[in-house]
């Protein structure tokens, strides 16, 4: 009985998705420290490029980070220097209303009860100015508090606006700081990416460079198919069935295409598509990311497994998603960059049914970006 039960229990615990989930994350963050260990045994410039285009992902986002804050605290002092300025009408007008009960009081005549009344013979008119006067008592003291309740508020929000403007003060010069660092790093990047050139000599190297990419990225997907089989697949609508209606994943200019030769016997596995740096990267489709990492020829790499399918998206200049994470289709995953090696900003783009990379063109609803 307790035999049986335990072998339940076992099984269960092998269905469990979260379990699932936390073994492959893990297969994936080994397989992730796999690729950088034999990055750096076979090839020790790759790992200077890799390390120089990190510092720069990390610096962008720092900067991005700051810039995020010093939006955050613009829009902050704008609302407080709005309430101040609300403070101060409100005061202003509490300010004239009470003048205009003084000088109503002083229409009135003498306020002294006693010259009051001796100084009404009717005792109706009597009455009634000791109530006019009560009221305006009553007035004056309530305008007085509201002077008091306004000046306490400009005077908060002037403290407020104040404070929010040395912040932004901080945050300006730490984002000058940031800037610095960012072109710091890239002077490192276009170091590593100069002494990276210089080892190729001729037309051959070019493209056994290219081979030795080529290869580690077949590697790679044939080690994320082990590492993804035991995850179930990402719920939703097949991915065969939204070919001819997929949104390309950035504007840009479609610079190489599939089956165009790299020379040497090589050809485009996919297509490069021409954009600005920083232009969002967005999902092909709903999935799961099956690696996030720096991978030589292809820089910053994000691999989405759509369930039979993956979209492969190099190339980037930050990544922001790690594997394991969910998508939707359209959301953005990552921001269009040079990493890798390149010398100028755009997005790689495969597609892959398996192991098997195929045209991307026909999956989506126009011919170009």
């Amino acid at each position: 009985m307790l035999l049986g039960l335990s072998l339940g229990l076992a099984r269960a615990a092998e269905r469990d998705p979260e379990d699932q989930l936390r073994q492959v994350r893990e297969r994936i963050e080994r397989l992730q420290r796999d690729v950088r260990q034999d990055t750096g045994r076979r090839d020790t410039l790759a790992v200077q490029l890799r390390d120089a285009e990190e510092k720069v992902r990390e610096a962008g986002a720092r900067v991005a980070a700051v810039r995020k804050e010093l939006a955050a605290s613009d829009r902050r002092l704008a609302e407080l220097t709005a309430e101040r300025q609300r403070s101060e009408q409100a005061l202003n007008a509490h300010r004239e209303v009470l003048a205009a009960q003084l000088r109503a009081t002083y229409m009135l005549g003498p306020r002294d009860p006693l010259r009051l009344l001796l100084g009404h013979q009717d005792p109706a008119a009597l009455s009634r100015a000791l109530v006019y006067y009560s009221y305006l008592g009553r007035a004056r003291s309530d305008q007085i508090a509201d002077i008091e309740a306004a000046v306490a508020r400009l005077e908060q929000a002037t403290a407020l606006e104040a404070a929010e403007r040395a912040r932004l003060a901080e945050l300006e010069t730490t984002v000058s700081g940031e800037l610095a660092a960012l072109d710091a790093a890239r002077g490192e990047r276009t170091r590593a990416l100069q002494a990276t050139n210089a080892q190729i000599r001729n037309n051959s190297d070019t493209i056994a460079k290219l081979r030795r990419e080529a290869a580690a990225l077949e590697k790679l997907i044939a080690d994320l198919r082990r590492a993804l089989r035991d995850l179930p697949p990402p719920g939703g609508q097949a991915f065969e069935r939204v070919r001819g209606r997929l949104a390309w994943p950035v504007g840009g200019r479609l610079a190489a295409r599939y089956g165009q030769p790299r020379g040497g016997g090589l050809r485009w596995n996919g297509v490069l598509i021409e954009a600005a740096r920083g232009s969002e990267v967005r999902a092909l489709y709903d999935g799961r990311v099956a690696y996030a990492d720096w991978l030589p020829g292809l820089g910053l790499l994000l691999i989405v497994d759509h369930g039979g399918y993956l979209s492969l998206y190099g190339h980037n200049d930050q990544l922001y998603k790690s594997a394991g994470d969910r998508v939707e289709g359209g959301e953005m995953v990552a921001t269009v960059g040079d990493s890798g090696g390149r010398s100028q900003p755009g997005l790689y783009l495969e597609i892959r049914r398996g192991a098997q990379p195929v045209d991307p063109v026909p999956w989506f609803r126009r011919p170009s970006p």
